[in-house]
């Protein structure tokens, strides 16, 4: 599995070996439509979400995570967010643009430390995998 997230410049950067745990979520929206005459419960899908939770260790090398979510609220020039590619078996999720909305640290006991980032669909494009 390969992923990439923008840095605060607009430039792809490949984290992936920093990456320990990445949590894709692909929601849509549900109309209940039941109509009085209706003998059970109907429904119709509506808008469709994407969130991608991102976990991993620190890195401060440069054109690694922490380079790319220290500053996790800027993003270049007129971008609404950061175009993030993730590829798997061949199967490839690319959103132009996910709204970081959070890099928090954890120091462990052990000396460990971890971060963790999400993001969130920022520009109305449908998520899909190809």
């Amino acid at each position: 599995m390969t992923c990439s997230v923008d840095d605060s410049a607009g430039t792809a950067q490949a984290i992936g070996a920093d990456i320990t745990n990445l949590g894709i979520t692909m929601p849509s929206n549900v109309q209940d439509i039941t109509g009085l005459p209706s003998g059970a419960i109907e429904r119709i899908l509506l808008l469709a979400d994407l969130q991608i939770t991102f976990s991993g260790v620190f890195n401060d090398a440069a054109t690694f995570s922490h380079i790319v979510f220290k500053d996790y609220r800027t993003n270049a020039g007129v971008e609404l967010g950061r175009t993030v590619t993730i590829v798997h078996s061949g199967q490839t999720l690319a959103e132009p643009a996910l709204l970081l909305t959070n890099y928090d640290l954890t120091r462990a006991q052990d000396g460990s430390l971890v971060w963790t980032s999400t993001g969130m669909l920022a520009d109305g494009t449908i998520p899909a995998w190809s």
